[in-house]
């Protein structure tokens, strides 16, 4: 399940504003689902109105502000557009939170439909109806939120991956053997053992088992443009310089760097 992270603890409230009344939903902890609230009755008074929404949104607590936005069917803008718009333009200037706006399209009729199949009598509907066409808009809200951070999270880890593998071709060598032939081998680590430097590799592109298995050791000699690997010639050296890094490399498997790279 993808939350989004930023959010968690911080609901998101979300408002329906009509002409006579402002219906009010707010969402769970986690912002999975939302749940209708209050209606608040809208006086004559329009700046007493957008105090007493923004005080509402206070007094959750919430860490953003939906407004829906009503359209025609169409997606143009009609004269409710512009009053809703004018209604939030003064509710970003009362306060600091946040405020996303939300196509409200059908959200009213899908309210009415939900009273309907709940037994709620035509007299009582126009109690209810507000807050829970508000709870529609912030449902959708929700739903692309998650979305939203769906996608950025599939983008990260894309983007790790490309590093991983940019970092991984880094780690590749082309070495030119002495009939001419081109090796590719993966660098696995350079050691120092006494006193001297050693560079440790793989067959990058290993055609057997044995191959994946096996470990290639040169000497490194001179140092930046100069430097130099030399094959090593002396088989106990190569045994000791091999088992060293085996040893560096049990004890990095070990520490607490290759157990933050684990997690």
């Amino acid at each position: 399940m993808c939350y989004n992270r930023d959010m968690i603890g911080k609901r998101a409230i979300a408002f329906d504003i009509g002409n006579k009344r402002i219906g009010v939903a707010v969402s769970d902890p986690f912002n999975e689902y939302a749940m209708p609230c209050e209606t608040y009755v809208r006086t004559r008074n329009f700046a007493a109105d957008v105090a007493a929404v923004a005080k509402i949104a206070k007094d959750r607590g919430v860490g953003v502000i939906v407004c829906g936005m009503p359209v025609n069917y169409d997606g143009t803008e009609s004269i409710q557009t512009v009053k809703t718009r004018e209604f939030v333009d003064a509710l970003r200037a009362a306060t600091d939170l946040p405020i996303e706006l939300e196509d409200e399209r059908f959200t009213t009729m899908q309210a009415r439909e939900t009273q309907i199949m709940g037994g709620v009598k035509r007299d009582e509907r126009k109690k209810t109806i507000d807050s829970i066409a508000a709870s529609y808009i912030l449902e959708s809200y929700l739903a692309r939120e998650k979305m939203r951070a769906k996608q950025a999270e599939e983008r990260t880890m894309s983007e790790i991956k490309d590093e991983i593998y940019e970092e991984e071709d880094d780690r590749i060598f082309e070495l030119e053997a002495d009939d001419g032939t081109i090796e590719r081998l993966y660098h696995l680590a350079t050691i120092e053992y006494r006193k001297a430097m050693y560079c440790v590799f793989q067959k990058a592109e290993p055609e057997t088992e044995e191959e994946e298995d096996e470990v290639i050791i040169f000497a490194l000699q001179g140092e930046d443009e100069d430097a130099m690997l030399v094959p090593v010639e002396d088989p106990q050296l190569l045994d000791e310089v091999f088992a060293e890094f085996c040893h560096q490399y049990e004890q990095f498997e070990n520490s607490d760097e290759a157990e933050s790279l684990d997690d």
